[in-house]
């Protein structure tokens, strides 16, 4: 016991004080727990000032940086995060046109995906990967939840869902594909994606995509997509609209 009484006299807020010489018994049976604030005065518990001074600091603490950061990665969405330069992000039907016309005899593929897709989410890294490894491909990504009229015209009712376009040869396969079945889309990657000599100019969307397209309102007539339409026999914007109707 003067092992511990020692040990609370000399150690402020932890220990046990020697027993009570007024009532030894009671002591004995009930220790009390005491802090000699006396002889071993406290700090002052006045952090006010200290306080204000730690907060009102300008300069930004290693911890503030880093949630900074974390903010920031956190408010990125999923199927925004990749920087390859070969993926391009469609915006409208014109622009899906435009872009397969002037990809040349590069193989284009058309990524179907929505925000909302589970699949589509965990597919979307292995994506980028192949992307990556195939800088010579391009990736046209069509989120079916902003262009959904488009995306019905194309006939696209399955996610994630992708096309295949190359050069003169217009549309060359189609599927749907998940993480389980990435090999069909290595597949179709390694057949339609080797090196060759272009025929012809890029033909890209055929006539039945196109007619669709128009059909629904999604699609306007630009100097390129007259330039495909030429391609199967419509010389001017009023004999295409013509067919279309």
């Amino acid at each position: 016991m003067d092992a511990i009484s020692s040990l609370g006299t000399n150690h402020v807020l932890c220990g046990f004080s020697p027993f009570s010489q007024e009532n030894p018994s009671k002591s004995k049976l009930f220790p009390v727990m005491s802090l000699d604030l006396k002889e071993h005065p406290m700090v002052s518990t006045d952090f006010t000032n200290q306080t204000l001074t730690a907060f009102s600091s300008s300069s930004v603490t290693p911890f503030q940086a880093k949630t900074s950061s974390i903010g920031k990665s956190r408010g990125m969405r999923w199927w925004e995060k990749s920087t390859n330069h070969n993926m391009l992000e469609i915006q409208s039907a014109n622009h899906l046109v435009d872009s397969l016309l002037n990809a040349g005899d590069r193989l284009v593929v058309l990524d179907f995906y929505s925000p909302a897709c589970g699949g589509c989410k965990s597919l979307h890294p292995k994506i980028c990967q192949l992307a990556e490894s195939n800088p010579n491909v391009m990736f046209l990504k069509v989120n079916q939840e902003e262009l959904r009229t488009m995306c019905h015209g194309l006939n696209v009712h399955v996610l994630p869902f992708f096309k295949l376009y190359r050069g003169a040869e217009g549309k060359v396969c189609s599927f749907s594909c998940t993480i389980a079945t990435i090999n069909k889309f290595k597949i179709a990657l390694d057949k339609h994606g080797s090196e060759r000599c272009s025929l012809g100019p890029a033909k890209g969307l055929d006539e039945k995509e196109l007619a669709a397209l128009a059909s629904v309102g999604e699609l306007k007539m630009s100097s390129l997509t007259l330039h495909q339409a030429s391609i199967v026999g419509y010389k001017t914007e009023e004999q295409y609209q013509t067919m279309v109707l």
